[in-house]
């Protein structure tokens, strides 16, 4: 059996364990942890448990400790740098006309990478790209394309019930709806406009 803490990175995000060492961690508890992308600031969402080795990716990444005051502050000022680093990098995808769109620019929280979201039909040609950006902000650029559900879970919105996306609010995983099913015959039998309801960005 392991000791661990879920910690969640985003709000609505997937809940990553680490080992939780000897610190004493609450529900919504900020935490300072080492993860493979970096050194990164999270929220605790689930507090210290036992869970079996079956249920952890060995080795566990550790809590490095407890945020502080300055780690929240360092969190708000890379948020304010991804706000401008997302207006130049959307001029630079006009000036190299690319057919993609920019969903969202997020800093790690150590600063020693850039990652910067997007759509596209198909597959983009962006080395001119990470190089003109590269050049601006002087740290590792990375450029990540994502689906429409990954767009809708980041940007939220309304869905098709009337309610807002459950993929922004509440849900850390995004499952696919198995479009077989519409075609099962006992599946005709329910109210036509729940078929409605599945389609769009809770299908995609």
């Amino acid at each position: 059996m392991y000791n661990v803490v879920g910690v969640r990175f985003k709000k609505a995000g997937k809940i990553y364990y680490f080992d939780p060492l000897d610190y004493h961690l609450d529900v919504d508890d900020y935490v300072i942890v080492e993860t493979a992308r970096g050194i990164e600031y999270g929220k605790v969402a689930i507090p210290v448990k036992e869970v079996d080795e079956n249920d952890v990716v060995l080795p566990l990444k550790k809590i490095i400790r407890k945020a502080l005051i300055e780690d929240q502050i360092q969190v708000k000022e890379n948020q304010m740098d991804a706000e401008q680093a997302f207006g130049k990098c959307f001029e630079k995808i006009r000036e190299h006309e690319l057919d993609m769109k920019l969903v969202d620019v997020e800093y790690t929280f150590d600063r020693n990478k850039i990652v910067f979201y997007f759509t596209a039909e198909g597959r983009v040609d962006f080395r001119n790209l990470v190089k003109d950006l590269a050049a601006i902000f002087r740290t590792r650029i990375e450029l990540r394309q994502i689906g429409v559900r990954d767009e809708a879970k980041m940007l939220g919105g309304i869905g098709p019930c009337g309610r807002m996306l459950c993929c922004s609010t509440f849900l850390g995983t995004l499952n696919r709806f198995p479009l077989r099913w519409r075609r099962i015959k006992i599946f005709h039998l329910i109210h036509r406009r729940f078929l409605d309801y599945v389609v769009g960005s809770c299908v995609a």
